[in-house]
């Protein structure tokens, strides 16, 4: 197949998250790899009362209901809605709130979380050939765009994408159709001409195939697909083997 485009998944794709480069809390006794505590210092400022075990567990409920939202339709949570939530968690009336205080915590978790990232020597090169021949996109599902943004700039790459395509922008998440179509569309290339790479079978490549698209799902396990699942177009076990498949 003679591509145009190459679609780029972002967190365990592009980049590797580790959540061990998280700060370190105590709760409970218990440490825990967490931006809580760089949150509790954001909130302390207001409302020193507030504990950061209750902050703790007001980010972790707050997580699990934008996850079951997300559940339900594959529309996406973004960080304000979530925010906002975690604000009901740990009791705080969001109408006696400073100004800023949400944007404070999204800007907070977001520095946190981008360190955390960790994008791997041999993808920057492997990109840079790419972009001679093909156009190339990242689809993101976060819910907060600057903090794809910035891991991106971190590594040095974010210019070589023609588009950068985020879930809590266009308001659908992977495997939803939406986000794929919109990312075509904006490239102005078909589901034909354009390939999508990502981690995830019944994320990216479901998504992918939803839209006919075809695919590399990266298997770094080698696991087979599940029963009644359609296999992707290509299964590879490292980003790096996309120069075989493109004849780089």
């Amino acid at each position: 197949m003679a591509y145009r485009a190459v679609l780029f998944d972002l967190f365990d794709t592009l980049v590797l998250f580790d959540r061990e480069r998280l700060p370190v809390v105590t709760i409970n006794g218990k440490a825990q790899h967490s931006t809580a505590g760089c949150l509790h210092a954001v909130v302390a400022r207001h409302f020193p009362a507030l504990s950061l075990e209750a902050v703790y567990a007001g980010l972790i409920e707050s997580w699990k209901e934008a996850e079951r939202l997300r559940a339900i339709d594959h529309r996406e949570v973004a960080a304000p809605e979530r925010f906002t939530h975690f604000l009901r968690c740990v009791s705080i009336d969001e109408g006696h709130c400073p100004p800023g205080l949400v944007q404070d915590l999204m800007d907070t978790h977001r520095r946190e979380l981008g360190k955390a990232a960790e994008f791997p020597a041999h993808h920057a090169p492997l990109l840079r050939r790419l972009v001679d021949r093909y156009r190339l996109a990242v689809v993101s599902n976060f819910d907060y765009s600057p903090t794809a943004m910035d891991i991106l700039d971190r590594a040095g790459v974010r210019a070589l994408f023609d588009e950068i395509v985020v879930s809590d922008a266009v308001g659908w998440r992977k495997p939803h159709a939406r986000i794929f179509e919109e990312t075509l569309a904006r490239m102005r290339v078909s589901p034909t001409e354009a390939l999508f790479v990502g981690d995830r079978l019944d994320i990216d490549v479901a998504g992918a195939q939803l839209v006919g698209m075809d695919s590399a799902w990266i298997n770094r396990e080698g696991a087979p697909c599940p029963p009644g699942t359609t296999p992707p177009t290509y299964d590879i076990r490292d980003l790096g083997e996309l120069q075989g498949i493109l004849g780089l």
